[in-house]
């Protein structure tokens, strides 16, 4: 029997140590979806996350957006943001004055990433005279400051990697050059979280790695997304869907219920902090942080 097939008592998983939670958003492209993610944001507050991340769009679409939501962040919220830095579309110069700017504003953790390519069809290319990749970015940011920097890792093998072996390598070598926390890619399978765990582990990989999760608003939205970034939906999770009425209540029951088990297995299994991609929506976030004993504080 898998761990995901034991079946958990859900008296036995209320009793159990509830998880720190953080959260990430994304930044908005107009001012009604900036206030709809303010509102997320304010609203999520009130479960005080360990972090809140902001990220960027591909090719850095979104970076001005992402400083001014950070910066509102700061100024306006109790919370600890943490900026993504990506590798795409900017010298090292850039980057690094970037990163001064977040120190200088107080801001201290940095989720260093490759980045994708404007156009996600077309391969990754260096900056001529940029950091060429996340590892290379950590050991930059080490120069500016004592920063807390989180980095990606991918349970299922990141989709560009050639092998899980080749994928796993690259995460030591980020960690190596002073990462302090890796955040997985979304899974569905508890399994393939604890599997990966095991093989960082035999390769001396001893800093946190955060499960991220996510609840899937429209399952068509999630297959597109799931297929470019490596992550598999199972059957099983496809067949509920699909068997829903096209009612948006219903969709929204069946997904809290999904997070809510995936979540409870992976405290089951000695997890203390999990990752949220909210999708800058609240409601669902919510009910499931209130289903695994995640309280307003």
């Amino acid at each position: 029997m898998s761990f995901t097939q034991k079946i958990f008592p859900l008296k036995e998983l209320r009793a159990l140590k509830p998880p720190r939670v953080s959260f990430e958003f994304f930044p908005a492209k107009t001012d009604e979806a900036a206030e709809k993610l303010w509102q997320t944001i304010k609203k999520l507050e009130g479960f005080a996350p360990s972090f809140v991340s902001v990220t960027y769009g591909a090719g850095g679409s979104t970076r001005e957006r992402t400083h001014a939501t950070v910066k509102r962040i700061v100024d306006e919220t109790n919370l600890a943001p943490a900026a993504h830095l990506t590798c795409v579309n900017a010298s090292r110069d850039e980057i690094d004055e970037i990163a001064k700017t977040y120190w200088d504003i107080g801001v201290k953790h940095i989720v260093a990433l490759r980045g994708d390519a404007p156009n996600m069809d077309d391969g990754y290319v260096p900056h001529p005279d940029g950091y060429a990749y996340a590892a290379d970015l950590v050991r930059g940011l080490r120069k500016i400051g004592d920063f807390e920097i989180s980095v990606a890792a991918y349970p299922e093998k990141h989709p560009q990697a050639d092998s899980m072996d080749s994928d796993l390598r690259y995460l030591k070598e980020k960690i190596d050059a002073g990462a302090t926390r890796a955040i997985t890619q979304y899974f569905f399978d508890a399994d393939d979280y604890f599997r990966f765990i095991d093989k960082t582990q035999k390769l001396g990989i001893n800093v946190p790695i955060l499960p991220g999760v996510i609840p899937i608003g429209n399952l068509e939205q999630a297959q597109r997304f799931s297929k470019m970034c490596g992550a598999t939906i199972p059957q099983w999770v496809i067949d509920i869907y699909n068997s829903m009425p096209n009612d948006p209540i219903m969709v929204e029951m069946a997904s809290v219920a999904i997070t809510a088990e995936l979540c409870n297995q992976l405290i089951a299994g000695g997890v203390e902090d999990i990752h949220f991609y909210t999708l800058n929506r609240a409601e669902m976030v919510s009910t499931v942080c209130g289903l695994i004993g995640v309280g307003q504080k």
